[in-house]
């Protein structure tokens, strides 16, 4: 972490609230890309994310009056939260995560006192880089550390905290999230993707050898909120697909991505209405696609790899629709420029980013003619970032 951004922090908060760094803690927490595995989280299937280094830093200080007091760098004001009255925080204009995430927390049996909170964050907002996930995990490590917890670090705890923030979204900021996005801001690791069950929660680390490429993200700077979004229309649609399923094939599952290709080639045509047929056929055949691209990247097969990246692309544009004019102008453009092996949208779409591997010495001319070619379509500028991968919650 860098240490002059720390300094400056601390600057900032004991200009707002007074004292000085003596009692300053700092955390930290990251936002997320997903390499595939787009809107299967919530049915269980498997995803490949990767923790960003650009995250959300805290800097908290305890207190004993039963508020968060809760600011942040690039917002005017100061927000604040009752632990007493917490449901009254849905009202705010900024802070209702943090205010989720403590609910959750003394719903869990933890002591919350209160505390002062500045947030400084790196990831855009709206970007479908899971800046709110971020939000819930650098507010979960540290409220759990001020009550005195001394195993933020342990794995065990993480996702405990991935879990406390998955609950946060769906009980107080009303959108019926899956767990890819919190799991994967609790337990990045340095250069490696997760390749995670969504269903079991079962991990494992996968190491990013990208060789000569790199993972450009381009912005669409078209921001996406998930509330007011189709995302919660896209759950009804499969929750409504897998009751079908049930009815249809005698195999007894949990989760709409506990069928195979095998499954829904058999029993795929009692789903009659077409659009729901469309987005079941988008989530098994996804699923099916992780556990491929994982295998591919694993035996280095780059050209192999975009390629599957593309095929996604299509799945979550045409079957899932949750793409838009101007993530499919991001992407075709993408896609006319040499030395980009593959591209697809990531996050919950409607808008954010496009995930790109290109060649590292054709980067510059990337980003500079797909940024020219997408704002003279969309009259829109872009902005792009070249990926590093970082750890997860932590304090720093």
């Amino acid at each position: 972490m860098d240490k002059e951004r720390l300094n400056i922090l601390g600057d900032k908060f004991c200009a707002l609230f007074g004292g000085d760094k003596s009692d300053i803690r700092y955390f930290a927490a990251p936002g997320r890309v997903n390499l595939i595995g787009e809107h299967i989280d919530y049915c269980g299937g498997f995803v490949f994310p990767a923790a960003l280094t650009l995250d959300n830093v805290i800097a908290v200080r305890k207190t004993n009056d039963r508020k968060l007091t809760m600011a942040a760098t690039d917002l005017e004001g100061i927000y604040v939260a009752d632990l007493d009255d917490i449901d009254k925080a849905q009202e705010l204009k900024w802070g209702d995560y943090q205010a989720g995430v403590a609910k959750e927390l003394m719903a869990k049996g933890v002591e919350l006192s209160g505390c002062q909170m500045l947030m400084d964050g790196t990831i855009p907002y709206g970007s479908g880089l899971s800046s709110s996930a971020s939000i819930e995990l650098v507010t979960a490590v540290a409220l759990s550390a001020l009550a005195g917890d001394k195993t933020i670090d342990q794995p065990e705890k993480l996702i405990e905290m991935a879990l406390v923030g998955q609950a946060a979204e769906h009980n107080f900021c009303n959108v019926n999230c899956g767990i890819m996005d919190q799991f994967a801001s609790a337990m990045g690791k340095k250069d490696n993707a997760i390749l995670l069950n969504c269903g079991t929660l079962e991990y494992k680390y996968v190491p990013l050898n990208l060789g000569d490429y790199v993972l450009v993200l381009a912005n669409t700077c078209k921001k996406h909120s998930l509330g007011s979004s189709k995302y919660n229309e896209r759950r009804g649609e499969v929750d409504k697909g897998l009751e079908i399923l049930k009815a249809a094939c005698p195999k007894e599952v949990e989760n709409l991505c506990d069928y195979t290709e095998e499954d829904f080639n058999q029993y795929g045509n009692a789903i009659t209405d077409p659009v729901i047929y469309n987005r079941v056929k988008h989530v098994i055949l996804e699923n099916e696609r992780v556990k491929k691209a994982v295998a591919i990247l694993e035996a280095g097969d780059l050209e192999a790899f975009g390629k599957i990246l593309c095929e996604a692309n299509d799945s979550i544009r045409y079957l899932y629709e949750v793409t838009g004019d101007e993530l499919d102008a991001m992407w075709e453009e993408a896609r006319k420029i040499p030395g980009c092996l593959g591209s697809r949208m990531t996050g919950a779409g409607f808008g954010g980013c496009v995930l790109n591997i290109v060649k590292k010495d054709v980067v510059d001319e990337f980003v500079t003619t797909v940024g020219k070619n997408y704002e003279a379509r969309t009259g829109i500028k872009p902005e792009f970032y070249i990926c590093q991968i970082g750890d997860g919650a932590r304090e720093v």
